[in-house]
């Protein structure tokens, strides 16, 4: 679930929706969607956070099946993460870094 928040974080940031963004995502044993979404963005949003988690429900597959489909992660790519983070690292491998899904949602404000 950290590699999807970190995910939405940087796709909502990259959309131009906030300068700063935190998501929390929070799940329960047997339940595949999470019963809860927040997102934070300390102010710097340009529309309020109950939309962005609205777009975001829509937009990306918060299931933990849709979460390994969407960043790929049967993959053996641990071994990378081993050494200097998980995270803030241009490794082609970490699709959790990617912001392929920007434009899908800068649409919702078209």
């Amino acid at each position: 679930a950290a590699y999807m928040a970190r995910y939405i974080a940087k796709n909502l940031v990259a959309a131009g929706y906030a300068r700063r963004c935190l998501v929390q995502l929070a799940y329960a044993i047997g339940v595949a969607e999470p019963v809860s979404l927040l997102i934070e963005t300390y102010g710097t949003g340009t529309v309020p956070d109950e939309k962005l988690e609205a777009m975001v429900r829509g937009t990306f597959k918060l299931t933990p099946r849709g979460i390994i489909d969407s960043l790929d992660l049967r993959r053996p790519i641990y071994r990378q993460t081993a050494a200097y983070g998980h995270f803030g690292r241009a490794e082609p491998d970490f699709n959790w870094e990617r912001v392929d899904q920007a434009q899908k949602l800068a649409l919702f404000s078209a």
